[in-house]
């Protein structure tokens, strides 16, 4: 396998992770930017809220709702996103955090690898 720059493997993160919201959280994202940090890998997704969700988010209610139905469609998913990453990275991951906003329809997900990542 050719090694790629940390440029491309930025963006073919971005390109993978847009697939993974499309085909296991219902839609993807309008913008997808991945950073990779020492040993993190920071992904920041934009308009991952679905129309429904917009609705549901206009109470105290339902933002609880949008947060407990996507953790849950989140920690389903580990695994496939844990092999995404290694198979771009080539480092295994150690723990996945994420959260999303009710508010600007943003996620943002940070996966800490077991080793850092060469420049």
């Amino acid at each position: 396998m050719k090694k790629l720059t940390k440029g491309q493997m930025e963006a073919e993160i971005s390109n993978k992770i847009i697939q993974f919201e499309k085909e296991h959280m219902g839609r993807g994202p309008t913008e997808a930017k991945t950073f990779l940090l020492e040993d993190m890998v920071l992904v920041r997704l934009k308009n991952v809220l679905t129309p429904a969700e917009h609705q549901l988010a206009k109470t105290n209610e339902g933002k609880g709702l949008i947060k407990q139905v996507r953790v849950q469609l989140f920690e389903n998913a580990r695994a496939i996103l844990e092999e995404l990453i290694t198979s771009v990275t080539g480092s295994s991951v150690v723990s996945i955090h994420s959260d999303i906003s009710t508010v600007t329809g943003e996620r943002v997900i940070v996966f800490i690898l077991n080793k850092h990542m060469k420049e």
